[in-house]
């Protein structure tokens, strides 16, 4: 069906990337790769390489190279057998065995041409399996709970709501040609495993009584969002039955289509018409388009920032799910092609990703759950990881993304290592890297969130470098962003820099106290005196 395209009346106010996307929808690449598929990379004009994120796709560093990233969607990061298998075959026969599992739970690869790109797409189409809308102006990938269906702390099984909403909008040219990216969360587990104040549509567990029954639906959060002007969504006085939630995320998009800022492109995010309507208008709006009771109870208990590590009961008589560490959610081909095999041997053939950069096995009967502990692959990614290594996550950073300004994967990698070496700590610390200001690694929402820029030294010239910020946690009712501590520190020093914080933290923290309360506590002006007589040793 046609839809007014609004602020079409008016080009003077347009950007120019919207201006270009009114002579041309992002959804026609997915032909024109076909095209350019056979006629090679110097054929694609310049002008067209931005479109290529409908399909998922981010040219690498450097562009001119021709080298492809490529994001697959995993709506609520459940992975049949059958897509595991394909997703690992990729990696190895195109991706040069590199499969990163993104703080989106999706699957992206590296190093893809665009030669291969329709043999790429008929293997993932022929599972199920899709990157349209994983990248570009259109409703990304639904992240929500990796335990949907399993899971005891869930209020009801999201698996076919999500579905349903992901399938609508896929390849929808109705809602192709949105202001910005647009990211959806559905959970309905009490542990807030969507991060819902960080998505610009959240859906998340609530109880309200109607007519006398006791109702289990939604609350929904809008207008989140992280990047340079990173906001918190905000909850909407409506209450939303499971069977209508489709509806609703199609109205709230629509209003977010219609509404949406376009004259700015750094503004253009749902989090800024938020900001300036206020959920009251907002929700205002969203009543023409459905009828909504106000708001139930809230059944969120706490934030368990997405980690489930070690084997845990199912709500399933006799099957227990699995929780596994990839750090810095890097594996090879070979590792999933093993990692298939053992979730078929022992389980279902299931493997769920979480926006950890994790990954769990579910539906193991209880008796092999043993078994399965033994397998070789799990030496490297545990159950069992030591205590920064298991919550350090990093974004793709300088090796293959074009606004990073420094190595982040890697370097997490040694940082986490070096700090599970130096320092024993008796709560989880959460340390985030990442490589700019865009923040796909969701430094915001870490305990000690590592922001990559480049520094002036006297005798190296401009090196890697890192700011730090504390603090920040998505926890019920005192959720906020880390804030930053004045200073820079080379990436040669941020090891022995964070050991020496830490040691601050472990020494001064009161019993079972974590970072972020610890934080609370003492201040940031406390912290900021440590880290500038660290800083001052150092120079």
């Amino acid at each position: 069906m046609a839809y007014e395209k609004v602020w079409a009346q008016d080009t003077s106010k347009l950007n120019k990337d919207e201006l270009k996307k009114l002579e041309k929808d992002g959804l026609t690449i997915l032909d024109d790769i076909q095209v350019y598929a056979k006629q090679g990379f110097d054929a694609i004009p310049k002008e067209d390489w931005s479109l290529f994120k409908w399909a998922g796709l981010y040219l690498q560093k450097p562009k001119e190279d021709g080298y492809f990233m490529m994001r697959v969607n995993i709506p609520s990061g459940i992975i049949t057998n059958e897509q595991a298998e394909v997703l690992a075959g990729i990696g190895r026969d195109y991706g040069r065995d590199v499969i990163d599992i993104t703080t989106r739970q999706a699957i992206q690869f590296h190093w893809l041409t665009i030669e291969q790109m329709p043999d790429i797409f008929d293997r993932l189409k022929s599972v199920g399996l899709s990157s349209v809308g994983a990248c570009g102006d259109i409703p990304r990938t639904i992240v929500g709970n990796p335990l949907a269906g399993i899971d005891p702390n869930e209020l009801f099984d999201t698996r076919q709501i999500v579905d349903d909403i992901y399938w609508f909008f896929q390849s929808n040219e109705e809602f192709s040609n949105l202001p910005r990216k647009y990211k959806m969360s559905i959970s309905a587990n009490v542990n807030n495993a969507g991060h819902d104040r960080i998505n610009c549509l959240a859906f998340t567990p609530a109880i309200k009584e109607i007519d006398g029954e006791e109702v289990l639906g939604f609350h929904i959060k809008v207008g989140g969002g992280l990047s340079s002007k990173p906001y918190l969504a905000e909850e909407l006085d409506v209450f939303v039955r499971q069977e209508q939630a489709k509806d609703v995320a199609i109205a709230i998009t629509t209003i977010y289509r219609d509404y949406g800022y376009r004259e700015k492109r750094h503004r253009a995010r749902l989090k800024f018409l938020i900001a300036d309507w206020g959920p009251e208008k907002f929700k205002e709006k969203l009543l023409e388009y459905i009828e909504l009771p106000s708001k139930g109870t809230c059944q969120i208990k706490e934030w368990n920032a997405g980690y489930f590590y070690g084997a845990h009961k199912q709500k399933q008589e006799g099957l227990s799910y699995v929780g596994f560490n990839v750090p810095v959610g890097r594996m090879d081909s070979a590792e999933w092609f093993d990692l298939a095999r053992i979730a078929k041997e022992y389980g279902n053939g299931e493997i769920r990703t979480c926006n950890s950069q994790n990954l769990v096995v579910p539906n193991v009967p209880d008796e092999k759950v043993e078994a399965l502990l033994q397998e070789k692959l799990f030496e490297r990614i545990t159950t069992s990881p030591k205590n920064f290594m298991a919550y350090s996550v990093s974004c793709t950073g300088i090796e293959y993304c074009n606004l990073a300004l420094v190595e982040t994967k890697e370097q997490m990698r040694r940082v986490a290592a070096y700090l599970d070496e130096k320092i024993e700590i008796d709560v989880p610390v959460r340390i985030h890297m990442v490589g700019c200001p865009n923040s796909c690694g969701q430094r915001q929402i870490a305990d000690i969130g590592l922001q990559g820029i480049k520094m002036k030294t006297k005798d190296k010239g401009m090196v890697e470098a890192f700011e730090i910020h504390v603090g920040g946690t998505l926890e019920k009712d005192i959720a906020q962003f880390n804030e930053k501590l004045k200073g820079k520190i080379s990436a040669d020093d941020i090891s022995d820099v964070l050991v020496q914080l830490l040691q601050y933290f472990k020494d001064n923290k009161e019993a079972k106290e974590d970072f972020y309360h610890f934080v609370k506590r003492v201040g940031i002006e406390t912290l900021q005196m440590q880290l500038d007589g660290i800083l001052g040793e150092a120079s």
